[in-house]
């Protein structure tokens, strides 16, 4: 059995690809074509995976449709589309699946003032006509850390922010205090939005505010939709950057999100800027931004 194998073999390999072509019905040419276009597609796609991963070694989990508005030149040199994209992501395991995670860190059940929604079906038209902050969770049971962030409604530039291991006030007047130093609309009038925690309904945060002319508004309901902005950008930072995989001592952890923050604002398209950065976006007006849709009624 196995000399009647060999003699196959022989017999196969013996065979111009002329026969066997004529013995499937394609033409020699056609054949050569074909691989050659095999070929051609696969040096396409390995340039693509190349270009992706350099974009990937800053922003870790950037979605496909992000990729494609800052690959734009060099997919359009190398013939490819969204489409295009997408299958040879896909074909590579390359697609970023969806991450949930959530974390209290709202304490509302305080004697605080609680203060009304001014933002309720306000339209955003420019930058620095609302600001949004939260506090979000990053770390582990070991190292717990808490990023306290302000961001522009409009433009969604990280205008503010502080990391520390408590969630005490500090570190939320301390990101107050590096949005109102980076601050470049002063005389327009300013809104900031949060939530109803005892940080930032505390007498020195609410102080603070009163001291740079900026009028505090706060979600009325539990409703993570009342404040979609700032869970957004809570989410943009800990998934895309991996920052929650991220086990390190907190004056290193600062530089990774001072780097983070840097590269979000200058380098990342955002879908609600119509793809433009967030630094592109706050150095005009012009633009209007998608909102963000509430939730639909159950």
């Amino acid at each position: 059995m196995f000399s009647r194998t060999v003699k196959k073999v022989k017999e196969v390999r013996s065979t111009s690809i002329s026969e066997i072509c004529a013995l499937f019905g394609v033409s020699r040419q056609t054949y050569y074509r074909s691989q050659w276009k095999v070929k051609k597609c696969k040096a396409k796609a390995e340039k693509v995976m190349e270009l992706v991963s350099g974009v990937r070694q800053t922003m870790p989990r950037i979605g496909t449709r992000k990729l494609q508005i800052i690959l734009k030149e060099e997919l359009a040199s190398l013939g490819v589309g969204r489409d295009c994209l997408f299958s040879i992501l896909r074909a590579n395991h390359m697609l970023i699946p969806p991450y949930r995670s959530y974390h209290v860190t709202t304490n509302s059940h305080h004697h605080f003032h609680k203060y009304k929604n001014l933002i309720t079906d306000m339209s955003i038209t420019r930058p620095e006509q609302v600001w949004v902050s939260d506090i979000t969770y990053i770390g582990n049971r070991t190292n717990n850390m808490y990023l306290a962030l302000i961001t522009d409604a409009y433009s969604k530039k990280i205008v503010g922010y502080n990391l520390s291991n408590s969630l005490n006030t500090e570190g939320s007047i301390l990101a107050l205090k590096m949005a109102q130093s980076n601050r470049k609309y002063k005389a327009e009038a300013l809104i900031h939005h949060s939530d109803r925690g005892i940080q930032y309904c505390s007498n020195a945060y609410q102080k603070l505010l009163k001291r740079y002319h900026i009028k505090s508004s706060m979600t009325e309901s539990y409703d993570p939709y009342a404040n979609a902005v700032a869970e957004r950008i809570n989410g943009i930072l800990k998934q895309e950057f991996l920052l929650e995989e991220l086990n390190l001592p907190l004056n290193t952890m600062k530089k990774v999100i001072k780097e983070c923050v840097d590269i979000y604002n200058t380098q990342r398209p955002h879908c609600s800027c119509q793809y433009h950065t967030p630094e592109w976006m706050h150095n005009q007006q012009a633009i209007t931004i998608k909102n963000y849709k509430n939730k639909s009624p159950l």
